[in-house]
């Protein structure tokens, strides 16, 4: 796996995206953005499940309104998503926005957009540039005849220096597609021309199990190339799931640092427990009871013998199936025979004495 790719470190209110920073989730409201109450409930449970900033879209004046009333109701970072008016972004960053999400090629011109660019300036607050594949600009599609990975970066790149030439370098960058291939192709190239963070993500991915593996490739191929900076899994689905999803992306690609990751055997004729049943109990467990680890703790869940303690050696904390009961080990060493029953449990309390020692 590569190293990941530097880039210019931008601050989001007490978040830093890029730089040495650790890679930030995100997520977006799908609640009315004039429903105050809605949209306070949905960002405190996308805090809860580990989200880092969560966007909103602002498309009234009353809804610039609400953004500033949820800023001093919660702690997370709120980016206003701006579409086609620029007064909008306008009223949300004098509401209080943490970041703009913005298309230049939507604001109607260079002024309206120096205008945009002056008002985050004097706020202190970066802009992030989203361009997606069903959005270009009408004269690179007559260039390039289609969308294609080389006219998402062009386009990126002109806004980003459309912005620049506003004197404005606080910038964060995104190119999606719902094209897997192409979205990956795109960001490649935009992370060889220039070096502000790069948000990712899958557009238009579909619901959860489609959404899910199209982002876990194209973002998971992204992460592995050292090239990203905050992601976003789009679903069609409750926004927590998306950071649930993030979450294990980053996991996956050991881009996360901290908390338990679970692995487990595929099961076979070997498997005398209910292994299924098992796991989906841990997963869930650890969704309700988050661990605060300074390294990633591995907890290995297993069928039999074959796949315990000598296959899962390098493994925190694990389980290796018998009949109706399981060994109990870790790193590699076997601690004692548990019931069934008490599989999870042991294993949530074994992870709270890790975490206690580690105090």
């Amino acid at each position: 796996m590569q190293n990941r790719r530097p880039a210019k470190p931008i601050r989001v209110k007490n978040l830093i995206l890029g730089g040495h920073a650790p890679i930030a989730v995100q997520s977006m409201c799908n609640t009315d953005p004039e429903d105050y109450d809605a949209c306070l409930k949905q960002i405190r449970a996308l805090e809860n499940a580990g989200c880092d900033l969560v966007r909103l879209t602002v498309p009234t004046p009353g809804a610039a309104k609400v953004l500033g009333k949820l800023k001093d109701a919660v702690d997370l970072p709120l980016v206003a998503d701006i579409h086609f008016d620029y007064k909008m972004a306008l009223a949300a960053i004098d509401a209080g926005a943490d970041k703009i999400r913005i298309n230049p090629g939507n604001l109607g011109g260079q002024e309206r957009l120096r205008a945009v660019a002056d008002a985050a300036r004097k706020k202190q607050i970066p802009i992030r540039v989203g361009i997606n594949g069903g959005s270009l600009e009408a004269p690179l599609l007559s260039k390039y005849g289609h969308p294609c990975p080389e006219a998402l970066c062009e386009s990126a790149m002109n806004a980003v220096h459309a912005l620049e030439a506003c004197d404005f370098d606080q910038i964060v960058v995104s190119v999606k597609s719902s094209s897997v291939p192409m979205s990956i192709a795109a960001n490649r190239l935009i992370a060889k021309s220039c070096d502000y963070p790069i948000h990712l993500g899958v557009t238009e991915a579909g619901a959860y199990e489609r959404g899910v593996l199209k982002n876990a490739i194209g973002i998971g191929a992204l992460l592995c190339d050292g090239i990203g900076d905050t992601i976003r899994v789009s679903l069609t689905a409750d926004p927590v799931q998306e950071v649930y999803a993030a979450r294990s992306i980053l996991a996956a690609c050991e881009r996360q640092s901290g908390g338990v990751e679970v692995v487990s055997c595929p099961t076979c004729g070997r498997t005398k427990i209910d292994l299924l049943a098992i796991v989906e109990e841990l997963e869930q467990a650890l969704k309700a009871r988050s661990f605060h680890f300074s390294r990633t703790v591995k907890v290995a869940v297993m069928g039999c013998a074959v796949n315990g303690p000598g296959e899962a050696k390098e493994a925190d904390l694990g389980v290796a199936g018998g009949i109706g009961e399981a060994l109990l080990f870790a790193k590699g060493e076997i601690m004692e025979k548990i019931p069934q029953e008490e599989i999870v449990p042991r294993l949530l309390s074994e992870l709270q004495k890790l975490e206690e020692a580690q105090r």
